[in-house]
């Protein structure tokens, strides 16, 4: 009885810490997030702070529409980056769609157990090999393979094949999570109407994941705009309009990596890269819309 009372006493004082770890770890969580947006707000302030006044200065129109780039001139214009940007990111997302979702199939419904956690394993290593690897294999493999079909093997093509093998890890696993979400009675229903494990997966769980895959797809064109060292090294750099995969290119982020050495302090130069640096911005949060766009109209 004298343990049962004592037990019964400290019971509110147990109850009042568990309340107080609580209200704690609610705060820490908040505190965290609040920092988090908190940076992102400055990081998006400081570039529309730098990056505006070259819209004024140059020009809307000329800056996204022009076609030179010439510092002596002050003629700043980034139409053939915004171009090498698009072809490199749409041309990286038809190469790695494809082999995104049939390696997700193949792991989440074709795979025996022990063979995909392999396989998991390694594409879970392809995440963690830095991009300046991925640029010197790049170099080292790609560059004298395209050289032999024409050019200087510096080129667009160079850099969409970099760009596929990075970002299919990424796509591969949320797409792989997606499917593996779907619920199994769907495919039970499929295989119980007749259809073909092939047909289930294909015609069911594919269909009912688009969202996931959608999703996958818009962070893997997100991260193969946004890459920089990788393509820099293979892509050529050439300031132009590519008329062939075979011909080098530039892209915004290759661009602002190549020049930001160069711009002075308080420069228009310095200036108009920062502008490159907005338009990104906005490419990405077009992006963003499509995916939830997509994911809306799925659901």
């Amino acid at each position: 009885m004298v343990e049962s009372e004592k037990t019964w006493h400290n019971l509110p004082d147990r109850v009042s810490s568990r309340y107080l770890i609580d209200k704690l770890s609610r705060r820490a969580v908040f505190a965290c997030a609040a920092i988090s947006l908190l940076v992102l707000v400055a990081i998006v302030a400081f570039i529309l702070r730098e990056g505006l006044p070259a819209f004024i200065q140059i020009g809307v129109g000329e800056f996204l529409f022009g076609a030179e780039w010439s510092l002596k001139g002050q003629e700043f214009g980034i139409l053939p980056l915004v171009l090498g940007s698009v072809l490199a990111t749409f041309g990286t997302l038809i190469i790695a769609a494809p082999l995104s979702i049939a390696c997700a199939i193949f792991l989440a419904e074709v795979s025996p157990k022990r063979v995909a956690n392999v396989l998991r394993s390694a594409i879970e290593v392809l995440v963690g090999i830095p991009s300046v690897v991925y640029g010197l294999v790049g170099m080292a493999v790609l560059v004298p393979v395209i050289r032999k079909l024409g050019g200087s093997g510096y080129s667009l093509l160079a850099g969409i094949a970099v760009l596929s093998v990075m970002v299919l890890p990424t796509m591969t696993t949320i797409t792989e999570d997606s499917l593996r979400a779907v619920p199994r009675g769907y495919k039970e229903a499929a295989l119980a109407l007749g259809a073909t494990h092939w047909q289930a997966v294909w015609r069911v769980t594919v269909p009912a994941a688009k969202s996931g895959i959608a999703a996958a797809f818009v962070l893997g064109m997100g991260r193969a705009i946004g890459e920089t060292m990788a393509v820099y090294m293979v892509i050529g750099n050439v300031f132009a309009f590519p008329t062939s995969p075979l011909d080098p290119a530039r892209t915004m982020t290759t661009h602002i990596l190549g020049q930001i050495q160069e711009a002075a302090v308080g420069s228009l130069h310095l200036r108009a890269l920062f502008a490159v640096g907005i338009v990104l911005m906005i490419f990405i949060l077009i992006f963003n819309s499509i995916a939830f766009a997509l994911r809306r109209r799925v659901q």
